[in-house]
């Protein structure tokens, strides 16, 4: 794998330096959250791909609320005791769509191991909602792994959104650290049950540089579509915080060109490679 040096990188490279988001649509959106406010992580997050994926009518929301039960260590949301359920969440998002007129909405949640239900219900009545109050968009569910139960993932599956996806974030090997309660082959089983039960397109996304090597990064590729999955999405771990996990390395372009051409070979139907990407970019194609 091609690093920039042999040390833990201290400043950005040239390619990682985006541009600020422009455009009419862009511009509609902006002030359609912040009149409405409106929830997005593509704002919440300062997504490098906002103005691209908003231009396109794409938007990504979080539910369950803002603490997560889980302590990764790439995250950059709180972790701690989260609030209690709010209800009626489900018709906010669903609202929230319909006001900025999305085409294709990426829902995403904290994990909260707290629940019961892993917070499955709240996740199938939202889906419901935005269904019934925007018949036209179509939808990915970012999932967590709802720590393997069956029952919470048929939830998902009955809801049936055109894509599902969970991100096993890391090769093997850092699991444990960057993923402190998560598992790896717990994430492939998830990924492989979601196909199983009839999904038509499951979707899972990597982060680089954290120190694994060009081996591990194909062998997790590989790992994924013996799983069935359909979509990969490898971009560049960026460090949030000073307590965060720091970056090892900065992968060129060069080198997720290589990784775009090895899923492609593996059998992907959509290989998103590169620095900036991220898990819901051009997600809208990811349908097709």
């Amino acid at each position: 794998m091609e690093t920039i040096t042999e040390n833990i990188p201290t400043g950005k490279p040239k390619w990682l330096k985006v541009k600020l988001p422009i455009g009419q649509k862009y511009t509609e959106l902006r002030g359609l959250v912040d009149k409405y406010s409106l929830n997005t992580i593509c704002t919440s997050g300062s997504c490098p791909n906002m103005g691209e994926c908003w231009g396109e009518g794409t938007a990504t929301f979080m539910i369950l609320g803002n603490v997560c039960t889980r302590s990764c260590g790439f995250c950059g949301v709180k972790t701690g005791r989260p609030e209690t359920v709010d209800w009626d969440e489900p018709e906010k998002v669903a609202r929230s769509i319909k006001i900025m007129n999305i085409k294709h909405a990426v829902i995403t949640s904290v994990d909260r191991d707290d629940l019961k239900d892993g917070g499955s219900i709240i996740w199938i009545e939202t889906v419901k909602a935005i269904r019934r109050m925007n018949p036209n968009t179509t939808l990915e569910t970012l999932i967590p792994d709802f720590q393997g139960m069956e029952r919470n993932l048929d939830r998902i599956v009955e809801a049936n959104p055109e894509v599902v996806s969970h991100n096993v974030e890391t090769v093997r090997r850092l699991t444990r650290e960057v993923r402190i309660q998560a598992k790896y082959d717990r994430s492939l089983e998830v990924l492989r049950y979601l196909k199983e039960k009839g999904i038509n397109r499951t979707k899972s996304g990597i982060m680089l540089g954290l120190g694994e090597t060009e081996e591990e990064v194909f062998q997790t590729m590989t790992d994924l579509r013996n799983a069935n999955v359909d979509v990969v999405t490898i971009g560049q771990y960026l460090q949030p915080s000073k307590k965060h996990l720091p970056v090892k390395e900065f992968i060129t372009p060069e080198q997720f060109a290589r990784y775009e051409k090895f899923g492609l070979e593996l059998g992907f139907r959509h290989v998103e490679s590169g620095p900036l990407v991220r898990s819901s970019y051009k997600a809208q194609k990811h349908i097709l």
